[in-house]
């Protein structure tokens, strides 16, 4: 397997099976890496050990796939956290490519009990996962863990879904609502935003971007916090209250979910990025587009892009294939 193992962080890579899983941990110490306890699954039909993982339903994002997957496979939820990149290999037996998005997940609550395919579970070391686990590609995704901080909290930043054409819209374009497929995406980012446990909702005073946000805040009961500095005009006119506004969402109690727009987030993520040392990944900043941020307080510590989870097209995300290896 290590000869034909390939993995990639940044590259895109050919597959045609679509698989999700996490690097599943909880405290047991300091809250670094290196303390951390982490899950690793046996699962009877290959005689393997390895980390949570599976294949994407039909329309299902990673980011969701692997939420669910970690719940069917360990009973426990979790809320994902740091990305870890993705490793890409053949499947034995098949003439086909598996790619699998991994992430960083805590255990919020749950239970295991054995089932048809995970049979045992064990809460271990990264030391003696590295030695208990069956395959090269999950020791370097457990190699990429032990280089990420665990003990960082999350701050989602979402671009407001697509909402038609401003030359067209007759009034005020700051009521301006989302169309037909923005309304299709903002429903579609709910289970994205839940998979990493998002439990507080700020909105700049668009329409559309408080109807970008309302879906997931209905679904959960969370009110929506209105954000004047974070709107496009506001953060031109005032860049430096716009940036306070955002560190303090930032550093506050929970998981934010902010809401702004697309001449605001580039600015404002170079901006943190820079003042602390990130390197940020290419990200096209399209619409229902989110930022994934790592924080220790208001510091960034890491940053992941993810597209729109339900592209302008309206067409859902590929389906995964038909190999569960």
């Amino acid at each position: 397997m290590e000869d034909t193992l390939r993995e990639s962080r940044d590259k895109p890579v050919k597959a045609n099976i679509f698989a999700a899983g996490a690097v599943l941990w909880r405290p047991a110490g300091e809250n670094t890496s290196d303390d951390a306890e982490i899950a690793v699954v046996h699962r009877p039909r290959y005689d393997d050990w390895s980390f949570p993982k599976g294949k994407l339903d039909p329309g299902e994002t990673a980011v969701v796939a692997a939420v669910r997957e970690i719940e069917e496979e360990t009973g426990f939820r979790a809320a994902l956290g740091t990305g870890l990149g993705k490793v890409t290999y053949p499947v034995p037996g098949h003439r086909k490519l598996k790619r699998v998005d991994y992430w960083v997940a805590r255990v919020l609550d749950g239970e295991f009990t054995p089932n048809d395919e995970v049979d045992e579970l064990r809460w271990v070391s990264p030391d003696e996962a590295f030695d208990l686990l069956s395959y090269p590609m999950d020791r370097s995704v457990l190699r990429r863990f032990r280089r990420v901080p665990v003990d960082t909290t999350t701050a989602l930043i979402v671009r407001h879904a697509k909402a038609g054409s401003r030359k067209k819209y007759k009034g005020d374009d700051r009521f301006r609502p989302l169309d037909a497929a923005g309304r299709a995406q903002a429903e579609a980012l709910v289970p994205q935003l839940a998979a990493f446990g998002g439990d507080r909702v700020f909105s700049a005073d668009r329409t559309r971007c408080v109807q970008t946000v309302e879906p997931f805040a209905q679904r959960f009961g969370f009110d929506i916090a209105i954000e004047p500095s974070l709107s496009e005009e506001e953060y031109r006119a005032d860049p430096d209250r716009g940036r306070k506004r955002a560190l303090e969402i930032a550093a506050g109690p929970g998981t934010p979910v902010v809401c702004s727009q697309g001449k605001v987030i580039p600015f404002l993520l170079e901006w943190w990025a820079e003042r602390d040392g990130v390197a940020l990944p290419a990200a096209r900043n399209r619409k229902a587009s989110m930022w994934v941020l790592s924080l220790r307080g208001d510091r960034l510590v890491a940053a992941d892009h993810l597209d729109s989870p339900l592209p302008a097209d309206g067409l859902p995300p590929r389906a995964s294939g038909d190999s569960d290896y």
